[in-house]
């Protein structure tokens, strides 16, 4: 007579697992180490203007910090900027440093999370601002995104060691987002294979 652990594992190598409304938690310090590494590489500062070779005409983002609030993720950040010209060796014109936040819905597509509706909110307000939230706006939409199908790939058809069996997953996608101030939690669909 076999034993209950041969017969399982014969059992999930003829019959695909269909995995629905799978929940798993992402904490937000996992997205800010991907949003860091992604939208903020030079020197942990993302340009959204000029580069760091340019002393008198930048504008950058640094210091990211990762939440959630009211169903948004909520990205905090420190601006600053200098639209100015160099003259005899000086910076003529204005620059500003202040806080902002970003407010953005997550969204599953093509197997990544990514931000839609960004929103930039500053304390101070005027021309110079509004092409700051306007300029970050499109930049972070376009930077950031997270291959949770890939993460979820490398874990799920891991093999072990001594393990005479192989998983494959199929079908993946994220039926549902919601951000809530512990962490970002994706109810998942997926089929896993057991060969």
């Amino acid at each position: 007579m076999l034993s209950p652990v041969p017969i399982l594992l014969l059992l999930l190598a003829i019959t695909p697992l269909r995995a629905t409304g799978v929940e798993v938690q992402i904490q937000y310090s996992v997205l800010q180490k991907a949003l860091a590494q992604q939208a903020f590489p030079q020197s942990g500062r993302m340009y959204v203007k000029g580069s760091q070779d340019n002393k008198c005409n930048f504008a950058y983002l640094e210091n990211p910090t990762v939440g959630g609030m009211e169903g948004h993720l909520e990205i905090k950040a420190r601006f600053t900027g200098k639209s100015a010209t160099s003259l005899f060796g000086f910076c003529l014109g204005p620059g500003d440093t202040f806080d902002l936040r970003i407010i953005a819905v997550p969204q599953f597509h093509n197997g990544m999370i990514r931000l839609d509706s960004v929103e930039v909110e500053t304390a101070k307000d005027g021309f110079y601002t509004k092409r700051v939230r306007e300029s970050i706006q499109e930049k972070l939409a376009k930077k950031f995104e997270y291959n949770v199908t890939e993460d979820a790939k490398r874990i799920l058809e891991r093999k072990l060691p001594g393990e005479t069996f192989q998983q494959q997953l199929r079908d993946f996608k994220v039926s549902s987002i919601r951000a809530t101030a512990e962490a970002l939690i994706l109810q998942l669909e997926f089929t896993l294979i057991v060969r």
